[in-house]
């Protein structure tokens, strides 16, 4: 086997982030995700309307489990929750996922942030984002927070070409993303990157060349590579209905995936691989919903290619030797 020292299962082959905590923090950690009930600069007019295309009505936080509840009654349920699974974990990071978690003054953000980061427990936080929504005194406060919890700022990219942006109804150029990386780089904090494999019009080589990019141009810690989930009640359903958008086949996302993995540099956080949809929204692909069988069909891939992520790591462009 090609030797990876970011792993202490040998069936994973590349960084993942229940890896990256247990080195962090010596065990098993809950990421709890709430909703900060913020809204979305392209969806209440700020830069656009509607949203992205393939975002529902409830944005990303589909599964969490009271979303309408004051926030430190949201995480006590999701915490409830996980415990009913893994009843000794004590250590928690809040995750602020649903919609933009930036998109308002900083004095809301400081408010409600703070309801739940000094919960028993809570070592670190995780906010999710838009590269655009990151004004300096923001920023500052993120800044504030990394010295005190173990922060990671998920900024949604999706892709870095200009005209599937446009398509999607993204609102925000590459540019823009990458002068958000560089403020939130300048204060050491960590960036996680979300891509998305599937969207309108990109090729198999263009979602290679997504993460080529991101990784050349762009100084992040983590990143999270998604299957596009085409929902009901989303603008996309008619791209698919008009014949413009074609769902991936499991075969070519988990052989892209692994082609990804060799790209990025194996010291960089796999955050995540696949993504979660709620089967009663999800048109398609339905095999998206066997989520542990796409984990292990990577596993299964990276091992028949006896390959490692970073093996084809593209800021040296060297193979790493056994």
């Amino acid at each position: 086997m090609v030797e990876f020292i970011y792993t202490e299962d040998p069936n994973k082959r590349y960084h993942t982030w229940n890896y990256a905590l247990r080195k962090q923090f010596g065990g098993k950690i809950f990421k709890v995700p709430l909703d900060g009930g913020f809204d979305c600069p392209n969806r209440d007019g700020t830069v656009a309307k509607g949203g992205c295309t393939f975002c529902s009505v409830s944005g990303s936080g589909d599964m969490i489990v009271a979303p309408s509840e004051p926030l430190p009654i949201q995480f006590q349920k999701e915490v409830h929750m996980m415990h009913k699974k893994w009843p000794q974990v004590n250590q928690y990071i809040v995750y602020f996922q649903n919609f933009t978690n930036t998109h308002a003054p900083v004095e809301v953000i400081r408010h409600r942030f703070e309801q739940v980061v000094n919960e028993r427990g809570v070592v670190g936080i995780s906010v999710g984002t838009r590269p655009d929504c990151l004004p300096d005194d923001v920023v500052e406060y993120l800044a504030e927070l990394n010295q005190r919890y173990y922060l990671w700022v998920e900024l949604g990219l999706q892709t870095t070409y200009e005209h599937t942006s446009n398509t999607i109804n993204r609102a925000h150029d590459y540019q823009t993303y990458l002068n958000g990386v560089a403020k939130l780089r300048k204060h050491n904090i960590r960036v996680c990157t979300h891509l998305i494999n599937g969207l309108p019009g990109e090729s198999l080589e263009m979602m290679r060349e997504n993460v080529r990019r991101t990784i050349l141009d762009s100084d992040i810690q983590g990143i999270k590579l998604h299957l596009l989930h085409l929902m009901t009640n989303t603008r996309m359903l008619r791209d698919y209905h008009e014949g413009r958008l074609q769902l991936m086949t499991r075969n070519d996302y988990v052989n892209v995936i692994c082609d990804q993995l060799e790209m990025i540099p194996p010291e960089i956080v796999i955050h995540r691989l696949t993504g979660d949809a709620p089967t009663d929204a999800l048109v398609g692909p339905m095999w998206s919903l066997k989520k542990w069988e796409v984990l292990n069909a990577i596993d299964n891939e990276m091992k028949r290619r006896n390959s490692v992520q970073g093996i084809y790591n593209v800021r040296n462009s060297q193979e790493v030797h056994t």
